[in-house]
């Protein structure tokens, strides 16, 4: 059983191992989604600072048009009275507000492409977050089934290594059970031999004590004894 538990710790180090070093795929995706979401944040903000600066521009150009009208105005008044030097000092001036309202158009173009192009880039990196958003719901799906599918998987092996290790077993008890029933045989012959010489020994005594008998009659005297002795081995010899 040591052996088939040693192989499944050595099986799943190995497997932690591998993963500890993985990326952790979910991690990544939480990990550029919100790099998208503060990307979004800058965005979003660079837009409304666009739109705050249209409208100051904005502000510029009526501003400077008034006045582009306003120094129109004095030239006419001023050659109206004959007076074409102060006519000409108000063309000058409406000359340089003209200048200056010309930029700022220029400038307030700018702006308006500026806020066109980032309006469009924060729709496409919306779209783009909800998508990543979608997908990192799908992936978190899969994962839970993946992760579900392994510890099935584990628990399979568990099982079959569990049956191996029970077969294991149960041939570690057979065998037990054989070298106890070798062990009781030999013991059980050991003592039938035991039994077995003394039987020998006593047949043997008998033959003994008949060949005495016959080479060497007992007396008159001791005829009592010897009939008693003869009977106790006719006795032993009905016995066997």
């Amino acid at each position: 059983m040591s052996v088939f538990s040693r192989l499944a710790d050595i099986v799943n180090a190995n497997l932690n191992s591998i993963l500890d070093k993985a990326e952790d795929p979910a991690k990544m995706v939480r990990l550029i989604i919100q790099e998208m979401e503060d990307e979004l944040v800058r965005e979003r903000s660079n837009l409304a600072r666009f739109l705050a600066e249209k409208k100051e521009v904005l502000r510029h150009v009526e501003r400077h048009q008034d006045r582009v009208t306003e120094w129109q105005s004095k030239a006419e008044l001023a050659l109206s009275r004959e007076r074409e030097d102060l006519a000409r000092a108000a063309l000058l001036e409406k000359s340089k507000q003209q200048e200056l309202l010309n930029a700022l158009q220029r400038e307030q173009q700018v702006v308006s492409e500026s806020i066109d192009k980032l309006a469009e880039a924060i729709s496409a990196l919306e779209a783009k977050l909800l998508d990543a958003r979608a997908r990192q719901q799908a992936m978190q799906l899969r994962e839970r089934s993946a992760q579900s599918r392994i510890k099935v998987q584990e628990r399979v092996r568990v099982s079959e290594t569990s049956s191996a290790v029970d077969k294991f077993e149960r041939m570690e008890r057979k065998i037990d059970e054989l070298e106890a029933k070798a062990d009781i045989y030999s013991q059980a012959s050991g003592l039938e031999q035991s039994f077995a010489e003394l039987e020998v020994d006593d047949a043997i005594s008998r033959e003994l004590e008949k060949l005495k008998a016959k080479m060497y009659p007992p007396t008159a005297g001791a005829d009592a004894s010897a009939n008693k002795h003869e009977k106790i081995v006719a006795d032993l010899d009905k016995e066997q």
